[in-house]
C-alpha cells in the first residue's frame, strides 16, 4: 500500500519542526570510557551484544577475511542502483548477496539474487569456479558459527569476552580507554567512510554526494511488508530537510570536524553533564544532572508527534503491498542470507558528521535494518584492512588509524543517551531481540577500509524461487494448450481469476525478470545458478501474455454477457494499465543517465524478448493502444 502524496507531505512538515525544535543543541552519548556506560547499555541497549574478535576461532578468522578478499578480487562487490523517492541512485558502498540457493533480498525497489554459499549439502556445486566456491563455502561456516552462537551469548557478555575467559578488569579499563582514545581520533578526523551511501546528480555527475540520507536499509521499499522498518521517524526527517534547505540540520555539520561527548557537552549545550575518563560500570546514575532540561523539554514537547505519527505509520500499513500479518522469528534464529559491504575510504570524496549526537563522520546514516522476519536478530562480522592491495589486515598496523564504531539510539527518544561502541577487525555484533525495530543504528567511519558481512533472517516469503515457480503454476494452470494443434484457450473466465493470473503475470515481470535484467545478471558471469531458473521465467511469461491476450479477445467478443463482460474489462483495463505504467518505468530507468555510466559488463539490459526476437513469439500488442480500446469499449457498455 503505497501512501498519499498528502500523507506524506504532512510528515515532511511535521519532520521539519521537530528538527527546528532541535536546533543546534546535541543529545549526550556514551562511549566505553565514560562514567554510566556499561549501565546505559544494560538498561537501555540490553538487545546489543558484542563478541571480541579473539574470542572467534582464529581458524575462522583466517577462512572469512580470505574469502572477502577473494570476492573482492574477482569483481564480485558491485554498487547497486538503487530507487530513492522516485530517482535511481548509486550506493557507494560495493556489495554482494549470499545465502540459501534460491533466495533474494530486496531492499529500495532493488532484488539483489543470492549467490548460494554452497554449504556441504548444496547442490549446483558447479555454477563458480572453486576458488568462488570455498570462498561462498566460508562464509556459510561463518553464518553456521553465527546461528548458534546468537542465542547463546548472555546479556552480560560484552566488552571482556576473549577466548580464554574474561580478561583481567584492569586490562579491560585499560582496552577500553585504548579504543576511547581511538574514538576521539575518529571523531576529530578528516578520513571518509566505508559503508556510505552516494547520491549522483540527474545530470550523471560521478562525484558522491554523501550523507546519512544514503544508507540503502534507510528507507523502506514499498514492497516486503517488513515490520522492522519504523517509517516516519524525526532523524529520517532530515533528509528531506537538508536537501530543501530548511532545516536546521546544516548548522551541526558546518565545523566539519567533529569532536567527541566530552567537548560537546563542556562546551554548555548539556551543563548537567558530567564527563568522566574512565570506565565505571556499576549502577550509579549515568551522569545526566538534573539540569539537562533543553533535552527534557524537547523529549516533553515532541512526545505529542511521535504518538501521533506512530499510530499513522501503523494505519498506512507500513508500506506493505499485501495484508497478511508478519512473519514472527521463533525458535533457535537461522539466518538465510548474508549482505556482504565493501568500501574503501581513500576513494570517498566526503562524509558529513552525524548531526543530533556529534559522534563523528557517518559512513552509514541512522537506520533499522529492513524485509527482516519480526524479532529475529542481526549478526554483523567486521573486518577492515590497512592494504587493500595486499589484502593485508589492520590488526598490527598502526595505533594511530581511527578505529570504526557502530553508533545506536532509541528510536524517538531524544532524553535516553546514545551510545557508541569501537570495532576491531573481526569483532561480531548482534542486535537481538526487538532491538532493531525499536532503536536505530549507524555506522561511525574509520581511516581503514572496510569489509561487513551482515547475517538476516530475510523475510522472504515472495523472494524465492520457490515462491515464484508456485505462483507461475498456479497462473498458468488456467491455460489449456491443445496437445495435437497446440492452440490455447482459458480455462476459466471468472472475473476474480483472471486478476489474479494477470497480478501473477506482473509479479513475474517486474519483481523478478526485469529486475534480473536489470542489475541480477551482473552475477552470471561469476556464478551461472539463476540462469536457467530465468530463462524458464521467461517461458512462463510468454505464456502469460499468450493469456492476456485470449483474455482480451473474450473482453471483445460482442456475444460475451453485458455484466460479466464489462467486470472482465475493468479487470483487464486495471492490469493491463498498471503494466503500461511500470513497463515505462523499467525502459527509463535502463536509459537513463546514470545506468549509462556502468560498464556494459554491469549496465541494466533491457532484455530483446521483451520485443518478441523470438520467430515463435508474435511482436506483444501496444499497451497504450489496447488500453484506448477497451476504456473505449467500456464507454460504449
Amino acid at each position: 500500500m503505497k501512501r498519499s502524496g498528502d500523507c506524506e507531505g504532512e510528515k515532511r512538515r511535521k519532520r521539519r519542526r521537530l528538527l527546528q525544535e532541535l536546533g543546534d543543541q546535541k543529545i549526550p552519548f556514551l562511549g566505553p570510557s565514560d562514567r554510566g556506560f556499561q549501565q546505559l547499555w544494560d538498561s537501555s541497549y540490553s538487545g546489543l551484544v558484542l563478541r571480541r574478535s579473539c574470542s572467534v576461532p582464529a581458524e575462522l578468522h583466517g577462512r572469512v577475511q580470505s574469502a572477502l578478499l577473494t570476492l573482492r578480487r574477482k569483481g564480485c562487490l558491485l554498487r547497486d542502483l538503487v530507487r530513492i523517492r522516485d530517482r535511481d541512485v548509486f550506493t557507494a558502498v560495493s556489495r554482494a548477496l549470499l545465502g540459501e540457493p534460491g533466495h533474494t533480498y530486496r531492499y529500495l525497489d532493488t532484488r539483489l539474487f543470492a549467490i548460494p554459499w554452497h554449504s556441504e549439502d548444496a547442490k549446483g556445486q558447479n555454477c563458480c569456479d572453486p576458488d568462488l566456491r570455498a570462498a561462498c563455502k566460508a562464509l556459510w561456516e561463518l553464518n553456521t558459527f553465527l546461528c548458534s552462537d546468537v542465542g547463546q551469548q548472555k546479556e552480560g557478555d560484552r566488552l571482556t569476552q576473549c577466548a580464554k575467559g574474561e580478561a583481567d578488569p584492569k586490562q579491560a579499563q585499560e582496552a577500553d580507554a585504548d579504543s576511547k582514545n581511538s574514538e576521539e581520533d575518529s571523531k576529530n578526523s578528516n578520513s571518509e567512510g566505508v559503508d556510505s551511501e552516494s547520491r549522483q546528480s540527474e545530470e550523471g555527475d560521478t562525484e558522491s554526494k554523501h550523507s546519512e540520507e544514503w544508507d540503502v536499509e534507510s528507507k523502506h521499499s514499498d514492497e516486503g511488508c517488513s515490520t522492522s522498518k519504523q517509517e516516519g521517524e524525526w532523524e529520517v526527517g532530515s533528509k528531506h530537510s537538508s536537501e530543501e534547505g530548511e532545516s536546521s540540520q546544516a548548522k551541526a555539520g558546518q565545523s566539519g570536524v567533529v569532536a567527541g561527548p566530552v567537548k560537546e557537552h563542556s562546551e554548555g549545550k548539556f551543563p548537567g553533564w558530567t564527563p568522566k575518563t574512565t570506565i565505571h560500570t556499576d549502577t550509579e546514575p549515568l551522569g545526566l544532572g538534573p539540569n539537562v532540561n533543553p533535552v527534557a523539554q524537547l523529549k516533553h514537547s515532541l512526545s505529542g508527534h511521535h504518538i501521533e505519527n506512530s499510530e499513522e505509520d501503523k494505519a498506512s500499513g507500513q508500506g506493505c503491498s499485501h495484508p497478511s500479518p508478519p512473519l514472527e522469528c521463533q525458535g533457535p534464529a537461522k539466518f538465510n542470507v548474508t549482505l556482504l559491504n565493501y568500501m574503501d575510504p581513500a576513494t570517498m570524496s566526503q562524509l558529513k558528521p552525524e548531526p543530533y549526537y556529534g559522534m563523528g563522520r557517518m559512513a552509514v546514516g541512522w537506520h533499522h535494518d529492513e524485509n527482516l522476519v519480526t524479532r529475529s536478530p542481526v549478526a554483523v562480522y567486521s573486518h577492515t584492512c590497512h592494504n587493500n592491495d595486499r589484502g593485508e589486515s589492520s590488526e598490527g598496523g598502526s595505533s594511530e588509524k581511527a578505529s570504526w564504531r557502530i553508533g545506536l539510539k532509541v528510536a524517538w527518544d531524544i532524553r535516553t543517551p546514545g551510545l557508541t561502541l569501537p570495532l576491531e577487525s573481526g569483532d561480531c555484533y548482534y542486535m537481538r531481540d526487538d532491538l532493531n525495530s525499536t532503536h536505530q543504528h549507524c555506522v561511525l567511519a574509520g581511516d581503514s577500509a572496510r569489509f561487513s558481512s551482515t547475517h538476516r533472517v530475510a523475510e522472504c516469503s515472495s523472494g524465492t524461487l520457490t515462491y515464484i515457480k508456485s505462483q507461475c503454476q498456479e497462473a498458468l494452470s488456467n491455460l489449456h494448450t491443445d496437445p495435437e494443434t497446440g492452440y490455447h484457450s482459458l480455462l476459466a473466465l471468472q472475473p476474480t481469476t483472471l486478476k489474479h493470473c494477470e497480478e501473477i503475470h506482473n509479479e513475474v515481470e517486474f519483481e523478478w525478470l526485469r529486475q534480473y535484467w536489470f542489475q541480477g545478471q551482473r552475477y552470471a558471469r561469476f556464478c551461472s545458478w539463476w540462469s536457467g531458473p530465468m530463462e524458464q521465467l521467461e517461458k512462463d511469461w510468454k505464456l502469460m501474455e499468450t493469456m492476456t491476450k485470449l483474455f482480451l479477445a473474450t473482453v471483445e467478443e460482442e456475444e460475451q454477457a453485458g455484466e460479466g463482460r464489462r467486470e472482465m474489462a475493468e479487470t483487464l483495463l486495471s492490469a493491463l494499465t498498471d503494466r503500461h505504467q511500470q513497463r515505462q518505468t523499467w525502459r527509463d530507468r535502463c536509459h537513463s543517465s546514470l545506468a549509462q555510466t556502468l560498464p556494459p559488463e554491469e549496465a541494466p539490459v533491457d532484455r530483446p524478448f521483451w520485443g518478441g526476437e523470438d520467430p515463435g513469439m508474435p511482436l506483444p500488442f501496444d499497451l497504450a493502444d489496447i488500453i484506448n480500446r477497451v476504456e473505449s469499449l467500456l464507454w460504449r457498455m
